[in-house]
């Protein structure tokens, strides 16, 4: 996923958002800020974005994110109910109406048993939530460009956002 293409993804879910008078948030693990930083790249940004946690340890999770300990000692870190929770947490703790989040493993090699390129997105809202696995090919940065295109990819194609 080249930088032209993550952008593209960028400009329609803020458009889409600034359409509908709504915000978003990011709470990110693996992508480590990455898709807020595509996001505020977006000249107009700040009329949708209004921030993010960077959650790269789990204790931030836990104590920022309000991640229940019970998600990640019966599912992990980097699972579907761990994005959800994630999002959720970022959604309530920054007030906007959607949140996404990533979490994964970017490599070089596994972590805690889980292979490189395993990643989890989510988005949430007051109303819903959704979640999507992904398995990305390639270095550190190919996976984490994937996951920020598979959270925004997500997000574009949330029933609530429409």
């Amino acid at each position: 996923m080249s930088g032209a293409d993550l952008e593209e993804l960028c400009v329609r879910l803020l458009d889409r958002l600034r359409g509908g008078g709504q915000t978003i948030a990011t709470a990110e693990s693996l992508t480590g800020g990455m898709l807020g930083a595509v996001l505020t790249g977006v000249p107009g940004s700040s009329d949708a974005y209004v921030g993010g946690v960077v959650s790269y340890a789990t204790a931030v999770k836990t104590a920022v994110l309000s991640v229940p300990e019970a998600v990640i000692e019966d599912h992990g870190v980097v699972s579907a109910e761990c994005a959800v929770a994630m999002a959720e947490g970022v959604r309530a703790l920054t007030g906007a109406d959607l949140a996404l989040a990533t979490t994964g493993v970017a490599g070089p090699g596994p972590r805690d048993g889980v292979a490189a390129g395993t990643v989890w997105v989510a988005v949430a809202s007051a109303r819903d939530t959704a979640t999507a696995g992904l398995s990305l090919d390639g270095g550190r940065d190919d996976v984490r460009r994937g996951a920020c295109a598979g959270a925004l990819d997500l997000a574009l194609n949330f029933q609530p956002l429409a």
